[in-house]
């Protein structure tokens, strides 16, 4: 039977821009390194906050409503494939010059 967690965190609760489009923004002291160790922190800080739920877990706090952790875990790795697909196109557009 699933359970239902009402995380309800704001994005600025749990370190994240505002929006979407913040996140891309570069600060001066922003490395290849410190990028890496940011995009580290945050899959543990993830593994850590779904460690004890089901795939069947509902979770709130989603714009579209309460949604199963299934559904979260197959739009991250819809958005990383997206994201894999643009960085192979700026590789051979850098490629080509």
């Amino acid at each position: 039977m699933a359970s239902s967690y009402p995380l309800c965190r704001s994005r600025a609760e749990i370190g994240i821009p505002a929006t979407s489009e913040e996140s891309f923004i570069l600060d001066d002291d922003d490395t290849i390194a410190t990028v890496q160790r940011a995009h580290r922190e945050a899959c543990e800080a993830s593994r850590q906050a779904t460690s004890s739920l089901g795939l069947d877990d509902v979770l709130h706090g989603h714009r579209r409503g309460p949604l199963p952790l299934r559904w979260v875990y197959l739009h991250v790795l819809r958005e990383l494939a997206q994201r894999c697909g643009h960085a192979d196109i700026l590789r051979e557009q850098l490629m080509n010059e």
